[in-house]
């Protein structure tokens, strides 16, 4: 993709604070910090999201993430947690369409950083939550 900023910043093309590298990710600060350290993790291999990863890609990508989550454990000693987050399209909020891990060290609960989960379609019944299983589980490749 030729006008992806990632892909430009894997290359070099455009400069960026360089955590980690090798020959399947580039780790970089992001450049918009949420908490000191705000680290972003990206396949060197552009795909625009977890929906276009192969097994083999997640597996390496994933497999690198442990590796810089205890760089910055130990660069950040005050660091009391680490949230890791990946959004996928749009409407999940996305906005850069190379897919991205962000791992964000956390402080304190007023670091300034706000995770919700709110419940908005209320209880489900046992009986539900099997039908949905079923219907997830029977797409699983």
């Amino acid at each position: 993709m030729t006008d992806c900023i990632f892909c430009k910043i894997i290359k070099g093309e455009i400069p960026s604070s360089k955590v980690y590298e090798d020959d399947i990710v580039y780790a970089f600060l992001d450049i918009s910090q949420t908490t000191p350290g705000h680290t972003l993790v990206v396949p060197k291999k552009h795909v625009d999201d977890i929906f276009a990863y192969s097994d083999e890609l997640a597996a390496n990508v994933l497999a690198r993430l442990p590796k810089i989550a205890r760089a910055l454990d130990a660069a950040f000693p005050e660091m009391e947690g680490l949230n890791i987050l990946n959004n996928n399209r749009e409407m999940a909020y996305q906005t850069v369409f190379h897919s991205h891990w962000h791992l964000i060290p956390r402080y304190s609960q007023e670091d300034g950083f706000k995770l919700t989960f709110a419940t908005h379609t209320g209880e489900m019944s046992a009986e539900e939550l099997k039908q949905m299983s079923t219907n997830i589980a029977k797409h699983i490749e």
